[in-house]
């Protein structure tokens, strides 16, 4: 018993602290704030291309979260990059994955693509 306690309070120190790590490289923006932005920025959907083909923000690039290293390439270090995934949490790894490459302006859209009223397009 005493090691499950140690087991829970250990993740969730780690939880934690990764949330408040996260919170000095990536900014969180809701739906207006994003789209005031993402325009003069790299507009990037970190979802899997068959996601990403029934529908995404207009503008937008797919670099899926699992293809990111080897696409950096593809990345700008010298304009911010806008990135979003179907809820948030890839688009959250594809961010500490930008920060440790060297990145800096990294935003999130809060909620991810299924709270997105905008436009969108279809393939």
């Amino acid at each position: 018993m005493e090691i499950l306690v140690v087991v829970v309070v250990a993740l969730v120190a780690i939880t934690v602290f990764r949330y408040f790590r996260q919170k000095n490289y990536l900014k969180v923006l809701t739906e207006d704030q994003f789209r005031e932005g993402y325009r003069k920025a790299q507009l990037i959907d970190v979802r899997e291309p068959q996601e990403f083909d029934k529908g995404h923000i207009l503008g937008a690039r797919n670099i899926p979260v699992t293809q990111m290293k080897q696409r950096l390439v593809e990345m700008r270090k010298d304009k911010p990059v806008y990135l979003y995934c179907q809820g948030g949490s890839r688009s959250a790894r594809a961010a500490q994955l930008l920060n440790k490459k060297g990145y800096k302006d990294i935003y999130q859209l809060k909620g991810g693509f299924k709270k997105w009223r905008g436009k969108i397009k279809t393939k």
